[in-house]
């Protein structure tokens, strides 16, 4: 068994054969993806930003989490009649006969009380690197997990947060591709927010299949 907190880039690469590409077109189309920002939306986005600009060298990862991924991630409002937004579930399956287990920070799954099918895996840290492990090591970890329980070809997304640091990636088949990071304190934070809505609009279209 392997948990997520065990699992780096290298030892998925090495243990699942995952090979890591400088793109793929699913990652390129989703962060392309056009959505309309509101100018109330703006507005609210500032404020987030204006928190998270006062108080980035000093939150910790659950301050972090509650008063700015959460409220973005509120804001997109993830919660329908076939999938939702979950936090610090369970998650677990076998890959190449060797179980995947652990609870990422958060997912985006169909089912409504309890996730069924993930689609979105998601994982934040308070430091750009932690002395308790790797956040792209254990986002791909709950993406592989994710692969395994689908049982079909489709992309599974990601992203992890790094302080102020914003990294968009996606899985399809053993191969990943992991965007350049979008600085949230920047002007960056309202592409972040047009990625999170194409990735609603992405799973709408994923369950309706």
């Amino acid at each position: 068994m392997m948990k997520f907190g065990e699992c780096t880039l290298t030892k998925l690469d090495k243990t699942f054969g995952l090979q890591q590409v400088k793109t793929l077109t699913i990652l390129s189309e989703w962060l392309a993806g056009p959505s309309e920002i509101s100018d109330l939306e703006k507005q609210i986005l500032l404020i987030f930003q204006e928190g998270l600009k006062d108080n980035v060298h000093d939150w910790n990862e659950q301050e972090l989490g509650l008063q700015f991924i959460g409220p973005i991630f509120g804001l997109v409002d993830f919660t329908t009649e076939k999938f939702n937004f979950f936090a610090e579930r369970s998650l677990s399956g076998v890959v190449d006969g060797i179980e995947l287990r652990g609870e990422p920070d958060s997912m985006i799954a169909s089912g409504r009380r309890e996730p069924e099918t993930p689609y979105f895996c998601f994982q934040e840290y308070k430091r750009y690197k932690d002395p308790d492990g790797d956040p792209d090591g254990q986002c791909l970890a709950a993406m592989l997990t994710a692969q395994s329980l689908n049982q079909t070809d489709q992309p599974i997304y990601g992203c992890f947060v790094l302080s102020r640091y914003w990294h968009f990636t996606v899985l399809q088949g053993r191969k990943y591709a992991i965007s350049e990071p979008y600085v949230a304190t920047s002007d960056a934070i309202f592409d972040i927010f047009r990625i999170l809505k194409a990735l609603k609009q992405i799973i709408i279209e994923l369950v309706d299949r």
